[in-house]
């Protein structure tokens, strides 16, 4: 099993796919050629799932950053001879600048080592282990390296040193000084493509990493304006935003990995290498401030068209897609990975695609909302899919469901759901114009009061001087904290402010950070704190007008960001180790959402 900490991996993305790399230079997560592939590299879940590791031997310290405005990771050993510079990256496509980042890219995994003092030898391990480890390919060296083939996958990995093969694993040990440099670069197909993995030469290797660095580096160049608060904290959560993103699609990810847990050694451990529903508003709300408009029309567009078969024929709203917009996304388990520190069952899918969350209409329309200074020419199919999301919320908002948190147990009134149906029903008449939809903004509103006076009579539980989970329950919900935010109260409203101060003193662990809920849900074992409530605590504050508790909650929550500034989902209350898929767009989500909050009660106060 893997006993590296979560924190101490980092990322590596093309806008297709992601890899984790460790602290030590080890790639132990790389799927291909999407993110939601099987895994050529798995021992993040499973010692026998694979790994390509380098790393200078005898290394006495070392320390790793991101080359300056890009997703390219540079680890730097020391050792007692001397020191060595691994610089790794999943190349771009020639050529990419600004918004054609992701584009063409050659499914290549780069790694450049060079010794920048002294002499380092260095150490090298090559074990592929494709579908997530059950295929052990047949390794045959051939001129400038070293093929794999097995199953669907073919894997050509090109070295300027001979490696030594031993079954289904290859090896190497080198020598290097002072401004010597080595390239190597993993090149993945399928077998049924057209394309041919093939053999890498140095000044090719080079050529894509310089050219990757300054694809990243125009991408930021051209997206990045925000000026505010935690300036390096919003951009590189942008960035990472961008590297979970899709780029045939504009689907963002919600994480780049699957079954890491929420808690060591349990059972709550999920597949997120998906695209939910209910990110929209929020991650639309993030990439205009850590991005720009294009990723969101990008990401808009990819929703609609997922979605847009769904309701017109008289079904719920599909929470989640794949992220080419695929719709079964039937879960089952790997029984021959232990997982995460015996973390198992180790999933792939996820079994919530199917479930009933009325929330979600809310949630795309606010997405369409927040981009309605665009949108001035909608097709009159899209015009139509969102009046039948209006209508459905309208009607459904009564429905019992599994609420934002996807919860396994019985459907409830959940009242986080009721308010984004009212959200979508806002969203709607204030779009009337766009959508043509005049005749349905009577109907809209008479529904839309029917749900606040529900959810101030129902929703509002005096013994816990709270908005609570669900239609007569006394339990607390951090997704409550949206009222502040959304517009259904006024941000100073009692309610909003007692509801804010219960969630700060009653749903959080001994270091302030927030747990999603602490009722009984229908599943085993336990969760850490939700980095992305904490955030939205620090957002709910400064849209209140708390504006210094507001940023005490946010650098709390800022400060578990690992060195890299990455973000997992939760944190481990007992440790205050990072637990959960990483890392997790919702954290960073929130981060940026709350940045931005405390950053406009600033300039206004």
């Amino acid at each position: 099993m893997s006993n590296v900490a979560i924190a101490d991996h980092a990322l590596l993305s093309d806008r297709h796919s992601a890899a984790l790399v460790t602290r030590d230079g080890s790639v132990d997560w790389l799927c291909l050629p999407r993110f939601d592939s099987s895994s050529v590299f798995g021992r993040l879940l499973g010692d026998e799932a694979g790994h390509w590791s380098i790393k200078a031997v005898g290394a006495k310290s070392l320390s790793r950053r991101y080359v300056d405005r890009t997703m390219v990771l540079e680890t730097t050993f020391r050792t007692a001879t001397g020191t060595l510079t691994l610089v790794d990256a999943l190349a771009m496509g020639p050529g990419n600048r600004g918004h054609e980042l992701g584009v063409d890219v050659p499914h290549l995994l780069v790694r450049c080592v060079t010794c920048t003092h002294g002499d380092v030898e260095v150490a090298m391990e090559y074990v592929p282990r494709t579908e997530y480890g059950l295929i052990h390919p047949r390794l045959e060296e051939i001129d400038g390296g070293v093929s794999a083939r097995g199953g669907a996958d073919v894997l050509v990995l090109s070295s300027p040193r001979h490696l030594t093969i031993a079954g289904s694993s290859a090896t190497a040990q080198f020598s290097l000084r002072d401004g010597e440099t080595l390239a190597f670069a993993l090149h993945h197909c399928l077998r049924a493509d057209r394309a041919t993995a093939r053999v890498w030469s140095q000044a090719e290797i080079d050529e894509r990493l310089q050219d990757t660095i300054t694809a990243w580096e125009s991408w930021s160049q051209l997206h990045q304006a925000y000026e505010g608060p935690w300036r390096h904290h919003v951009h590189q959560s942008g960035r990472v935003l961008q590297a979970l993103s899709f780029q045939p699609t504009g689907a963002i990810c919600a994480a780049a990995t699957t079954s890491l847990p929420e808690t060591e050694g349990g059972v709550r451990n999920w597949d997120y290498r998906y695209s939910w529903v209910r990110d929209a508003c929020f991650t639309i709300e993030a990439l205009w401030v850590a991005a720009c408009p294009d990723e969101a029309n990008e990401f808009f567009d990819y929703l609609t068209t997922s979605a847009a078969t769904s309701v017109g024929r008289g079904n719920d709203l599909q929470i989640m897609f794949g992220i080419g917009g695929e719709r079964d996304l039937a879960e089952r388990e790997l029984p021959h990975l232990p997982g995460w520190r015996n973390s198992a069952p180790v999933r792939v899918g996820n079994g919530a695609w199917s479930q009933r969350q009325i929330d979600v209409y809310g949630e795309l329309l606010n997405s369409v909302y927040r981009l309605s200074d665009q949108l001035t020419a909608l097709a009159p199919a899209t015009k139509r899919f969102l009046v039948e999301l209006a209508d459905a919320a309208a009607v459904r908002w009564k429905d019992k469901d599994q609420g934002i948190w996807e919860i396994r147990g019985e459907p409830r009134d959940f009242v986080y759901s009721k308010l984004m149906c009212w959200v979508a029903l806002e969203r709607a008449i204030a779009l009337a114009d766009l959508l043509d939809a005049h005749d349905k903004v009577g109907a809209w509103k008479q529904t839309q009061d029917e749900i606040r006076e529900a959810i101030v009579t129902f929703g509002w539980s005096e013994e816990a001087n709270a908005f609570t989970q669900s239609f007569g329950s006394t339990d607390l919900d951090a997704s409550n904290l949206m009222m502040a935010t959304v517009g259904f109260l006024p941000p100073d409203d009692p309610r909003v402010l007692a509801t804010i101060d219960a969630t700060a003193d009653r749903l959080t662990d001994d270091r302030g950070l927030v747990y999603r809920y602490r009722a009984h849900d229908g599943l085993e074992g336990e969760e850490g704190t939700f980095l992305l409530c904490t955030f939205w605590l620090a957002q709910a504050l400064a849209v209140s007008g708390q504006v210094e508790r507001a940023r005490e909650v946010f650098e709390r929550a800022a400060g578990f960001a690992n060195d890299l500034g990455l973000l997992a989902e939760e944190i481990d209350p007992a440790t205050g180790e990072l637990l959960g898929n990483f890392p997790q767009a919702f954290s960073h989500i929130g981060l940026v959402n709350a940045a931005w909050a405390i950053s406009q009660a600033e300039q206004s106060g």
